[in-house]
């Protein structure tokens, strides 16, 4: 027999969830209202236990599909208040209380599809498209949430976690190359003469070095692109969560670039050595951070 949760018990279940897992960027930050933060805490864990989905270890793709399909369905039946569990009885509680837009979450879930089936992608048009799907709805449910996504917000958080996608995808290469998943698009790696068997060999050569530096450079001027969006939004908490998302974005690009070579065999990190450089970019202007 499936367990009753109520409303409080399941935002609690979810901000613990939040809690377990190491970010590079804030989840449900303190920064953020206490009524606000049980909501991220819901999407987050929500798109978590989808994202553990996508990547169940030797599972083949179709059983984890099957999964992520069923996980689409018991969200549509949260949606019309037939929530069971404690992500879904959080996450019906969030619908009612909002206006965040259920295609959004839907979103979420065609992403997490395209990871369990792992193709890879053929070009930037299609690595977009996931990005698409995967980040930009995150910072468009934010934006719901606080009453603030008119759409030159929207455009400019659409730049922002399109930004933070690709710095994660360049900063993961040493973790997901060795795991079959390949998120340099295929074109990108034809256009600088560089080969899948290169890569996997860990082979860093001027091509290799060429490639990242069209690709960080990519990802950099999303960031740039969106920097302005914390100084429209009328929440000051917002606003500097913002800005440390974005100044932790860049911070992670700048690592990325300088460790060269070695990306190919180590993973950079935000550590408390960053916090200097990211309370920095917290007190400078938004136009600073776009140059």
């Amino acid at each position: 027999m499936n367990r009753t949760w109520s409303t409080e018990e399941a935002y609690a279940f979810c901000l613990a969830r939040a809690g377990e897992h190491y970010e590079n960027f804030p989840v449900a930050s303190r920064l953020l209202p206490r009524a606000m933060r049980r909501h991220i805490a819901a999407i987050y864990a929500f798109a978590r236990a989808a994202d553990d989905m996508a990547d169940e270890g030797e599972a083949p793709a179709s059983e984890r599909l099957v999964s992520l399909a069923l996980w689409r369905e018991k969200l549509e039946r949260a949606a019309r208040g037939e929530a069971e569990g404690p992500v879904f009885t959080a996450l019906a509680a969030t619908l009612r209380e909002t206006s965040i837009p259920l295609s959004l979450l839907g979103d979420l879930l065609t992403a997490f599809a395209h990871d369990a089936r792992n193709l890879g992608y053929a070009d930037d048009a299609e690595l977009l498209d996931y990005c698409r799907h995967s980040a930009v709805p995150i910072g468009r449910l934010v934006l719901h949430l606080y009453d603030d996504a008119s759409p030159d917000n929207l455009h400019l958080s659409d730049q922002v976690c399109t930004g933070l996608q690709l710095a994660n995808f360049w900063q993961d290469l040493s973790v997901d190359v060795p795991r079959e998943r390949i998120t340099i698009p295929r074109a990108t790696m034809e256009r600088h003469g560089y080969t899948l068997e290169d890569l996997e060999s860990g082979i860093a050569n001027d091509a290799f070095r060429a490639m990242m530096t069209e690709l960080l450079a990519m990802a950099e001027t999303r960031l740039r692109e969106g920097a302005a969006l914390p100084r429209h939004v009328r929440s000051l908490r917002l606003r500097l969560e913002l800005k440390g998302t974005i100044a932790g974005g860049l911070r992670i690009v700048a690592k990325t670039r300088r460790l060269g070579d070695e990306i190919l065999r180590v993973r950079p990190t935000i550590g408390r050595g960053d916090l200097p450089a990211i309370v920095i970019d917290l007190i400078r202007p938004a136009h600073a951070m776009m140059r």
